[in-house]
């Protein structure tokens, strides 16, 4: 099998040991399960929760991630719109970040656990 680069496994939602199992049990469409995280990998049997509480700094990652939405999002409108009224980019803003809220959350655990897990990709845990 061919090696999976890091920011593919980041991109996929895989562990970060293994860079072969889900992370996630659930799709990030289903509304009422997306943030339902495995406890260990299906594959080599990492715990995603390194200890307790380890997500809850995934929410300044969130934060950064909802930061960079509005920055994108304020600055496309004022060139591609014309600098539109002031409604039109809080009602913009506020609609994309419902719409990417479950993304945001999911890639905060995912860059959490990559970035501050200590657990690096190991090969030997990447055979079938």
């Amino acid at each position: 099998m061919s090696h999976r680069s890091t920011l593919n496994a980041i991109l996929s939602c895989k562990c970060p040991r293994c860079h072969r199992g889900n992370m996630f049990t659930h799709s990030a469409f289903n509304l009422r399960k997306f943030d339902s995280m495995y406890e260990y990998c299906p594959v080599c049997k990492f715990r995603f929760e390194v200890e307790l509480g380890f997500y809850w700094g995934a929410m300044y990652i969130s934060y950064a991630f909802s930061v960079v939405n509005v920055v994108i999002v304020g600055v496309s409108l004022f060139y591609l719109a014309g600098d539109p009224p002031l409604w039109v980019y809080g009602s913009v803003i506020t609609a994309v970040t419902i719409l990417l809220t479950t993304f945001l959350f999911r890639y905060a655990r995912v860059v959490m656990l990559y970035l501050f897990g200590s657990v690096r990709y190991d090969a030997t845990y990447n055979q079938p």
